[in-house]
């Protein structure tokens, strides 16, 4: 072996192969040492009781790097002063059977939770973070001078930068749940995990003792607005926006689609209800073109645009299973878990026009009082295909008419003036 390192060699290629660690995980228990910690990392031996590693996505990275010799191994994270800023939980929801199985809600608080076994030498890492941060958008600026949104030297700062508290959620899959969810065997379940992602996983078939995956994905972001400890108050307003990854739009404007400002829009509508004495919340989604991945986004692009006659609505779900072999694959039955890990029981104001979003959160015991659409100004011209097509398939039910409220954040001006 080169260097000084060392290879370990599990062996997973029967069922039931390995030794049962000695944490088992009880899911839905009522306190994290009840629950027990998750431990997904190679290197602890018979320690270890989920399938996957920690980082999701990154895992990769993590491997090339120690793949080059740019990291050891064996190195193990210093977790001093990383605790969240703000407490989140425990609430209810933690341990009511089947509210929560897409993270694990108690991995903010492994520090805490699981001092005696850090010091002891057991490699548990937080799968969720919470810390503060400030964000600045020109929209929010454009909303300020039109007299939209307020500097209060609180939530916006005199230079128009807004105050959040953010966290970041790695997806901890606890599989007899996930199959639950979505009305499948966990035998299939796992099957087909194993075989879609080529074998990178064979515990998944071959431990069925195993019942935590943490799947090399990537999570979530959260950002709220106001008072964080709030956020689940119901006694307090509540504006939500569940919006799903498009990096092309959130990130560089482009006009084909219309995330970006229903994204910022979004936003507009959490810091407003934060300035009125209630909270807001962002749940970002890493689901890229609908969690088809952006090679397939751009292609389906291609495709519609280059058809006779150009981009049409009548075609734009077509193009797309043409391409994908499925018209969308976000499935939101296991968006709304961020929505429980938060002790959230109502939404007030959800600013999405998704009814795949509504239903889900909805059976999920999450009541919605009023549903905020993106108003016909913040569309693009370019995504007026988007949403005539999402229209006719019934993607979205089509709300009333702008209301005074929505014209006068066009002009910026009292109608008075008119």
């Amino acid at each position: 072996m080169p260097g000084n390192r060392t290879s370990h060699i599990r062996l997973t290629s029967h069922p039931g192969a390995g030794t049962a660690s000695r944490f088992p995980i009880h899911w839905d228990a009522a306190t994290a040492r009840e629950r027990g910690p998750v431990v997904a990392t190679v290197n602890s031996g018979t320690d270890r009781n989920a399938i996957g590693a920690h980082g999701g996505a990154y895992s990769v990275y993590r491997a090339l790097a120690i793949s080059a010799g740019a990291m050891d191994p064996l190195v193990r994270p210093e977790l001093h002063n990383t605790f969240p800023v703000v407490p989140v939980g425990p609430h209810p929801q933690w341990s009511e059977p089947g509210k929560i199985v897409s993270l694990d809600p108690w991995g903010a608080r492994v520090a805490e939770d699981f001092a005696a076994e850090l010091a002891e030498g057991v490699d548990i890492r937080p799968t969720i973070a919470v810390t503060k941060a400030r964000i600045d958008l020109h929209e929010i600026h454009d909303a300020i001078a039109k007299g939209r949104l307020k500097v209060d030297g609180q939530i916006i700062h005199e230079g128009g930068d807004v105050a959040v508290t953010k966290a970041a959620i790695d997806p901890v899959w606890y599989l007899p749940g996930i199959a639950a969810r979505f009305e499948v065997d966990e035998t299939q379940l796992r099957r087909t995990l194993f075989e879609q992602t080529g074998g990178m996983y064979p515990e998944l078939v071959t431990r069925p003792d195993m019942a935590v995956f943490l799947p090399p994905i990537g999570g979530i972001t959260l950002y709220i607005f106001g008072d964080p400890s709030k956020i689940g108050d119901s006694r307090v307003p509540l504006t939500c926006r569940v919006h799903d990854e498009c990096n092309g739009s959130d990130v560089f404007g482009s006009d084909i689609c219309t995330c970006r400002p229903y994204l910022t829009h979004g936003i507009e509508e959490c810091v407003a209800s934060a300035q009125a004495g209630g909270t807001g919340l962002i749940a970002y989604n890493r689901k890229e073109g609908r969690a088809l991945g952006e090679v397939t986004k751009f292609l389906v692009y291609n495709a519609r645009k280059r058809q006779p006659g150009g981009d049409q609505a009548a075609t734009y779900f077509e193009r797309t299973e043409c391409v994908a072999g499925v018209q969308d694959a976000r499935f939101q039955q296991l968006m709304p878990d961020i929505i429980h890990w938060l002790g959230i029981r109502r939404i007030d104001r959800f600013v999405s026009m998704s009814n795949m979003k509504y239903d889900a959160l909805v059976a999920g015991g999450i009541e919605i009082r009023e549903r905020v659409p993106i108003p016909d100004y913040l569309v693009p011209e370019d995504a007026s295909v988007e949403m005539e097509a999402k229209k006719a398939a019934g993607y979205f039910t089509p709300d009333k008419p702008p209301s005074k409220r929505d014209l006068k954040k066009v002009v910026g001006r009292d109608l008075k003036e008119f």
